[in-house]
């Protein structure tokens, strides 16, 4: 039955109380999805930084629990059966922490099935586009001349807002109650506004239920405290 001393990981980043669930992450829009989702629900954890300015992802420890080289990762050492099991993808790892806990993710299978559509949106949607729109705008492609791709992912960028915008009409959250897709969604909100800078050219303010949401969402002292774990210091 595996164990936590079963992954080379556990040895090179030591787990300080190696009953809670291990998280391997940074501060990234995806990898603050899996702390917040921890404070949300209580779950202890031990937060590991895996630097992506270091190239941690690429180490052969992170790599055994984590073989895409992407962050968050985590490792249960409860997991069904009572055996540990690492997750990476950070959609799966809501899913799962979801579905160990029973919270975040309705048990009715109508509920369920929409919250998992918001949270496959972001997955295949928010993260994809609003990243290539971060490259184009802010980093290393803003320096090509030619504007197509920059201007693609602005209004690539522009319509998602628009989708969650509608979706808000008479709705706190995405769903209507506060669930695993509002903690996909709104880190990639908060970066585009905040990291990428790019407010202004995608008419960020002119999506007010957006807005809204986003203020509601970085008010929760869970998320407070998510955002900031694992320390980049």
């Amino acid at each position: 039955m595996p164990t936590l001393t079963d992954f080379s990981i556990a040895s090179r980043w030591a787990p300080r109380d190696p009953q809670a669930i291990q998280l391997y992450s940074f501060p990234t829009p995806n990898g603050v999805k899996a702390s917040i989702m921890l404070e949300e629900t209580g779950l202890p954890y031990d937060a590991h930084k895996i630097s992506i300015l270091d190239d941690d992802q690429f180490t052969p420890e992170f790599l055994q629990i984590s073989p895409n080289n992407k962050i968050p990762a985590i490792i249960d050492p409860d997991g069904p059966g009572g055996q540990a099991i690492p997750i990476f993808e950070s959609g799966a790892i809501l899913i799962y922490l979801a579905e160990k806990t029973g919270q975040l993710l309705p048990a009715d299978p109508a509920k369920r099935m929409e919250v998992l559509q918001w949270l496959m949106f972001q997955m295949g949607s928010v993260g994809p586009m609003f990243g290539q729109l971060g490259f184009f705008y802010k980093f290393a492609g803003a320096q090509i001349e030619d504007p197509r791709p920059r201007d693609r992912y602005i209004a690539e960028a522009k319509r998602i807002l628009g989708v969650i915008d509608k979706q808000l009409d008479g709705r706190d959250w995405i769903t209507g109650e506060y669930s695993i897709a509002d903690i996909a969604i709104w880190p990639w909100i908060r970066t585009l506004r905040d990291f990428y800078e790019a407010g202004a050219v995608t008419d960020f303010d002119s999506f007010a239920n957006v807005g809204a949401a986003l203020d509601r969402f970085l008010d929760r002292p869970a998320v407070q405290r998510g955002l900031l774990q694992p320390p980049r210091d």
